[in-house]
Formats: structure tokens, C-alpha cells, sequence
């Protein structure tokens, strides 16, 4: 696979060179959950450890991506981080003439993005900028891959009706989000088995703690109706999830 030595990079198919353990430090990260150097730094260790299933998610952004991405098209990555998603598309859509264009809005985070690749792929351009102001158009695949959930739930519908707009006859959006129970019993499962996992990954009850309040006024997940009913209502035909794990999960929409 000619693209290897890239997820290696970003710490996909490799381990991550640094540990998590900023809410394990004496003097953790005071405040909202922000995508800065520290995080960057530990990245790739924290959201395999943190997100079930995340690896296999890249890897079927691969498959998809063979699937749907058609030649002389854009593939845009909305909320790229560390480029995990976007070399997924690459590796995919190989030999099709496809331009990539990945958008982050941490500096950090597209730096080390930069920094990861190496000789940077002459198909892939790195955006610092807000994904609201991303220029989407001729594009087949679209990819929010667990960046949704960090607007305001009032900004969400005008960015999907943009990427509606900007894909090609036959294009589709891979929304991947953090997600709410239908109600209050199968929300309470979810999290519960969310946590399980992290400390089965070796995060403490403290670590866990700590972290979700970080992040309880930046992240909030709706539960996988109120998804499909926004695509809908920005121009999406169908939505199909094809995977879920405990309260993540993955829906290709099609536009």
C-alpha cells in the first residue's frame, strides 16, 4: 500500500508515539477541551483509546472512497485533524486525478498534518480555516468525520445544505458522530459503555471525568433520528448508518 508509511505517521496503523495522559497530570488542561499542541501531540493515542471502532472507520473511508470518488473530482475533509480521514481518501481514490482538500481550523493540528506526510502529496492541499467558510463544490465525497458535534447545533444545518450543494450526481457525505440515546435508559447504556471502554484502555475514572466536563460545553451529540431528519431537510435522499459502536457511529448520506 503506497500510503503505509502515512498512516504510520498520523498513528492510524501504528502506535501513537505519545501517551495521553493530559487529564492524568497533576496540573491537567484547565477549561474547554481545546484541539491545541497538547492535543495534538497525543492525538492519535487518545482517539484510538477514546472512540471504538475509530481504526475501522478510517479504513472504510478507504473502501468507500474506492467505491464513490469519481475522476477529475474534489474529496473534501471537513475537520481533518491529523489527516487520518483525508489519506484514506487518497489511498482510495487513487489514479482517479482527484484533488483533496482537508480543512482544520488548529493550527496544530494541520502543522503536524503537514508534518506527518512528509514530501507533501502534490493531490492534497492542508487548510487552516474555519469548515463553515470551506469552498465545496464538483465534489464526490465529502467527509465529517467526528467534527459535527463541535458547532453549535444551529450552524449544522447550513454547512450540510452546503455540502449538499457542492456534491456531484452521485456524490455522499461519511458523517461520523458521537451520538445521543432515544431516550434517557439507552442514552445512560451508551455512556456507561463508553467509559467501560476507556477504562478498559487504561483511562481512570478521574482521567474520564475530568475530561467529559472539558468537553460538555463544545461537544454535543444528538441521537441518530435527529441526524437523518437534518440531512433531509438539507437535500440528503437517504441516509444509511453502517456503523455504530456504543455511542459513535458512521451514516453515508447520498445526495
Amino acid at each position: 500500500m503506497p500510503w503505509r508509511g502515512l498512516f504510520e505517521a498520523v498513528g492510524v496503523l501504528a502506535d501513537a508515539e505519545g501517551s495521553d495522559d493530559l487529564y492524568r497530570r497533576s496540573k491537567p488542561p484547565q477549561g474547554d477541551f481545546v484541539f491545541d499542541e497538547t492535543v495534538a501531540d497525543v492525538f492519535p493515542d487518545m482517539i484510538k483509546r477514546s472512540v471504538p471502532g475509530y481504526p475501522a472507520i478510517i479504513n472504510m473511508i478507504q473502501l468507500l472512497a474506492g467505491r464513490y470518488a469519481q475522476p477529475h473530482t474534489r474529496l473534501i475533509d471537513l475537520g481533518c485533524s491529523l489527516g487520518a480521514s483525508t489519506l484514506a481518501l487518497a489511498t482510495g481514490a487513487a489514479g482517479r486525478d482527484c484533488r483533496i482538500t482537508a480543512v482544520d481550523n488548529a493550527p496544530a493540528m494541520i502543522e503536524k498534518a503537514r508534518l506527518g506526510t512528509g514530501a507533501e502529496p502534490a493531490s492534497i492541499d492542508w487548510v487552516c480555516g474555519d469548515i463553515r467558510e470551506a469552498t465545496i463544490d464538483n465534489a464526490s465525497i465529502v467527509v465529517l468525520n467526528f467534527t459535527l458535534q463541535f458547532l453549535p447545533t444551529a450552524e449544522r444545518l447550513p454547512l450540510l445544505q452546503r455540502v449538499h450543494d457542492g456534491l456531484r450526481p452521485g456524490g455522499i457525505l461519511i458523517l461520523s458522530e458521537k451520538i445521543a440515546g432515544a431516550d434517557a435508559a439507552g442514552d445512560a447504556l451508551l455512556v456507561d459503555m463508553h467509559h467501560a471502554f476507556k477504562q478498559a484502555n487504561g483511562y481512570s475514572k478521574l482521567e474520564i471525568s475530568r475530561k467529559r466536563s472539558a468537553l460538555e460545553n463544545v461537544l454535543t451529540p444528538e441521537t441518530v433520528e435527529a441526524h437523518r431528519q437534518r440531512l433531509r431537510q438539507a437535500g440528503f435522499q437517504r441516509a444509511d448508518v453502517w456503523f455504530q459502536c456504543f455511542n459513535f457511529m458512521s451514516l453515508v448520506a447520498s445526495a
